[in-house]
């Protein structure tokens, strides 16, 4: 027996999460995503990837401006689904919403809650250097993250991780968990227990100036930063009066670091490009100069558009 559910998710990751509960027979009566948006340097308007999903699926699309409008409202009403599961759709959800199901709605969320509520959790574990995270499933209610846990599983993060990599590692996680919910809901056996609220910890949605590097940090702070800007804001400092995006390092080996200062390039030669830290230094991998190409740090160099001794800002 499956629970007639309607989906709320809206990024890309979300269809990880979406074939594992197809695969296991649990599929949503229709998908809520968010409008679609332009694009790329032309601007043009694309369907978003969760909705080419479901349409391959024939499974319905609604993507409303606000959850709380009538005619979407009157629209969930009329479909009558038993439950409404969520996944990073990327809006509040009013509580004329969370009462048309019978058995309401539940989030999976990528963290181990309370740590970690709001918009950007598995980012802000990176950012943080946190050696786990995990993902929680749990009951939805007007206010943000707050409800009851049904199901929490805990998880390492790899140290060179990025948010990309554990969003979608989390993803396949999440759609494991929610089908074992799924058929515990099912069987009319879920129990859920209350978070505690002294142990919050709130982790709001990343800004543009989130990306800025301080290379006064230490190496491992510097690091852990541009592993969870990915995809956006994205890491960036300054060559001169450019911006140069960095898309991927790591700590590099330093023999020597008294008279560095701190985001002067140390070495640029070859395929290593490692600039001064607090501590020690950071290879550039990977990294994008405004206006070009990302480009590895051996063909970054070919360029000569940086040299031993300049300084990053």
């Amino acid at each position: 027996m499956t629970i007639p559910f309607i989906f709320f998710g809206t990024p890309e990751f979300c269809i990880d999460t979406l074939d594992i509960l197809a695969s296991a027979g649990h599929i949503p009566t229709a998908i809520v995503c968010q409008p679609d948006r332009p694009k790329g340097r032309g601007r043009k308007v694309a369907p978003l990837p969760v909705k080419e999903w479901a349409q391959t699926r024939f499974i319905r699309v609604i993507q409303p401006n606000q959850c709380k409008h009538e005619d979407f409202l009157d629209c969930l009403i009329e479909l009558e689904p038993e439950l409404g599961l969520v996944f990073a759709f990327g809006q509040l959800l009013p509580k004329q919403l969370l009462d048309i199901p019978r058995l309401g709605f539940i989030n999976i969320h990528p963290s181990i809650l309370p740590r970690y509520r709001g918009a950007a959790p598995l980012q802000w574990a990176l950012i943080n250097g946190d050696s786990e995270t995990g993902v929680s499933i749990l009951k939805v209610t007007p206010r943000l993250d707050d409800g009851d846990i049904i199901l929490q599983e805990k998880v390492a993060i790899d140290p060179d991780e990025n948010a990309v990599e554990l969003g979608n590692r989390l993803a396949r996680l999440g759609g494991e968990l929610v089908v074992q919910v799924l058929d515990r809901l099912a069987a009319g056996n879920v129990a859920a227990v209350p978070q505690g609220e002294d142990q919050v910890i709130w982790a709001p949605a990343l800004t543009k100036s989130d990306g800025k590097i301080d290379w006064n940090q230490t190496t491992e702070s510097i690091h852990n930063r541009i592993r969870g800007v990915q995809p956006w804001p994205g890491a960036f400092t300054h060559l001169g009066e450019k911006i140069l995006k960095i898309h991927k390092a790591g700590p590099a080996v330093v023999a020597q670091t008294e008279g560095r200062q701190p985001g002067q390039v140390i070495e640029a030669a070859g395929t290593s490009l490692v600039v001064a830290t607090l501590d020690g230094g950071l290879a550039l991998a990977e990294v994008q100069l405004e206006g070009k190409k990302r480009l590895d740090a051996k063909a970054f160099l070919l360029g000569r558009t940086i040299q031993k001794g300049d300084i990053l800002r």
